[in-house]
């Protein structure tokens, strides 16, 4: 099968395109055609080398994917069968035509979305649903601050923090990424470049602060972050794009708010954690992609590139441009 593999750590140039050995599915999973993959911050680290595959795990970058059934493990125990259209939350593997995945971490693709639009679901969306749900407890009335909020991380939570009957607020680095954020839902947008978020927040909240922060920067917003957060706040940390560095008097700030530093990763998770997290958003979450339940949730793409221009992908994510996902589209063999 074709795969893009990563032979020494580096830049986009050290991206491969190249025939390797194609997976058997081991027991308990599903073999999956992919159609279509997603890049990830993530995808952008491992290439760099400094983030590397979990013990056990494909070496190939790719942490979603969406494609066809194609073959079956021994112990599956679900409805799965050859030519179902699914999407799957993957450790890895996902820059490949083929990717074996735990029955679990499988989702069927709602009816009306492409193989693109479901490509752009599982890592981002999972990641967002686990941070508001999981992790960061949130409740109806509750206001959330998404910063990168036109990430694909960001789009999401968005969404789903509206969903969940929170209020969003969103932060970001260009007008345009402020005003897809504010027609995904978001109450109110600051543009961090140009304004002090937290200054805005306060004002917004009239004083009382937010109750929950999404925050994939770190260490360079620390101390906005804190005096943003309300009394009793969820600071949910899941990226240090900022530096993880603190100076300061992080500690004593927080506890005079009685504020919770949580943070969370998604890869390295248990099967079962994994699992849990698929069945919940499936079950509170994956209508929505349907018109027929509205509020709807919809992925946002910001552009689609074709495997052989992977090192064009990665240099788009890395120029920091996009407004939610860019998708990979593998070739498919002629009927």
């Amino acid at each position: 099968m074709l795969a893009v593999c990563v032979d020494a750590p580096g830049g986009p140039d050290k991206l491969l395109l190249r025939t390797v050995p194609r997976p058997d599915p081991k027991d308990g999973e599903v073999l999956i055609r992919v159609h279509c993959t997603a890049l990830n911050r993530a995808d952008l680290l491992q290439r760099r080398g400094l983030y590397p595959a979990p013990p056990g795990v494909s070496d190939i970058l790719g942490l979603e994917a969406a494609g066809m059934v194609v073959g079956l493990g021994p112990g599956v125990k679900g409805h799965w069968k050859p030519g179902d259209k699914v999407m799957a939350l993957l450790s890895g593997g996902g820059y490949a035509q083929f990717v074996s995945v735990p029955e679990a971490n499988v989702m069927s693709i709602p009816s009306q979305l492409s193989f693109q639009q479901a490509a752009a679901i599982p890592e981002a969306w999972l990641t967002a649903y686990q941070l508001l749900h999981f992790v960061g407890q949130v409740k109806p009335g509750d206001v959330v601050v998404v910063h990168a909020a036109g990430s694909g991380v960001g789009t999401a939570a968005i969404q789903l923090a509206r969903l969940a009957g929170a209020i969003p607020i969103a932060t970001a680095g260009t007008p345009g990424k402020l005003k897809k954020a504010e027609e995904l839902g978001a109450a109110a947008g600051f543009n961090y470049k140009q304004e002090d978020f937290c200054e805005g927040i306060l004002q917004f909240t009239e004083g009382r602060g937010a109750d929950v922060v999404l925050d994939c920067v770190g260490g360079a917003n620390w101390e906005k972050n804190v005096r943003s957060l309300a009394t009793d706040g969820r600071w949910v940390l899941y990226g240090a794009l900022g530096g993880c560095p603190v100076n300061g008097d992080l500690l004593g700030k927080l506890l005079a708010k009685r504020g919770q530093l949580l943070s969370s990763l998604l890869r390295s998770r248990s099967p079962q954690y994994k699992a849990d997290l698929v069945k919940a958003f499936t079950e509170r979450a994956l209508s929505h992609f349907s018109p027929d339940l509205p509020p709807l949730l919809s992925p946002v793409i910001d552009c689609v590139f074709s495997v052989d221009c992977i090192a064009e992908a990665h240099c788009h994510m890395e120029a920091n441009r996009n407004i939610g996902k860019i998708i990979i589209d593998f070739p498919q063999p002629q009927s």
